[in-house]
């Protein structure tokens, strides 16, 4: 393992993007948001996926220096096109125009158009939080998940993330697949030599198996069985048909085989608790239920973990592989 500071892995980001063809916007944005991943202890979604952003960039399918546009539709309702860029400096040009749209209709949507999401989620929907509005983010990707009763690909793991602002505590935020583990941990797992749950996935031929390798190779399973599936499908519609944008199968065609990161929308949510009620009164009845969570023994709140890895991290910095910290080397 090799051990770095946050700055450190930032740096190594950004110089490895620069260095492939993104200019500093991009590299920055995206660098950013790969270690703030692995500040917060989630390293499935940091430097270990530097190697995809790059054969992005260098097979020219990424736009290295994207220049998001953001358009507002309507009232409530702002389109962001992202010039064949990575997500993240979108998100950035998006967000203000975000807020400003909750804050003045109580709910306004975000759609994100014409980019490559290959970024955790969480991050978008906790600086609505911060900004003291309830936030929505949901987006496919390549077609991972078999439907229910399926055994062949055909939704992406399709993540959704969720926050809700709270005074004086970090706020209430959570991200995960609609699949019952992403990708990057099944991957991660098939790297390391570990197995994976039965639940996880299926061979080629629908075979139950906890071979991480083998379920790369066949399909993932929605997590708790249909009820995931039908979070998939519906992500896939609202933040593929809905906005304009791919649905996981055609992002795949649209990948032709290159293997690189996947191209496709965002749809991000979010509400102005001020335009439905007293926003205090609101904050401190979320407030009742996140106490009675707490008065059982062994809960937390979802995303907890992850403010507590921040602070730890943020002193000790964290760790990679040695194998992904040549890989990196090599292609910087």
């Amino acid at each position: 393992m090799v051990r770095l500071t946050l700055e450190e892995g930032r740096k190594l980001a950004f110089d490895c993007l620069v260095n492939n063809g993104c200019d500093e916007d991009n590299a920055r944005a995206s660098a950013d948001r790969m270690i703030q991943a692995e500040g917060d202890g989630c390293p499935s979604h940091g430097l270990f996926r530097l190697g995809w952003y790059v054969k992005g960039v260098k097979s020219g399918r990424v736009n290295g220096k994207a220049r998001p546009v953001a358009d507002v539709l309507a009232p409530g309702v702002v389109r962001i096109d992202g010039d064949g860029g990575f997500a993240p400096l979108g998100q950035r040009v998006a967000h203000e125009a975000l807020v400003s749209l909750a804050r003045n209709n109580g709910i306004a949507a975000a759609a994100f158009v014409n980019m490559f999401h290959v970024a955790a989620m969480w991050p978008e929907v906790e600086a609505l939080a911060d900004a003291g509005l309830v936030g929505f983010a949901f987006t496919p990707s390549y077609p991972y998940v078999a439907p229910a009763g399926g055994s062949k690909p055909l939704y992406g793991t399709n993540p959704m993330g969720f926050s809700w602002p709270r005074e004086g505590a970090p706020p209430l935020v959570f991200d995960q697949a609609s699949s019952s583990m992403a990708r990057g941990e099944i991957m991660i797992a098939a790297r390391d030599g570990h197995s994976v749950p039965a639940t996880a996935g299926i061979g080629p031929d629908g075979e139950e198996t906890t071979d991480p390798n083998v379920v790369l190779k066949g399909a993932q399973l929605g997590f708790g069985g249909y009820k995931g599936a039908a979070l998939a499908l519906m992500v896939e519609l609202i933040a593929g048909p809905l906005i304009g944008d791919f649905l996981s199968i055609e992002a795949e065609e649209d990948d032709g085989g290159q293997g690189g990161p996947p191209k496709g929308g965002e749809l991000i949510i979010a509400m102005e608790p001020a335009c439905f009620g007293d926003a205090d009164a609101i904050r401190a009845h979320g407030e009742k239920l996140f106490a009675a969570i707490a008065e059982q023994e062994g809960t937390r709140l979802p995303g907890e973990r992850r403010f507590q890895n921040r602070e730890r991290i943020a002193r000790e910095g964290f760790e990679v592989p040695q194998v992904l910290y040549d890989e990196i080397a090599g292609l910087m």
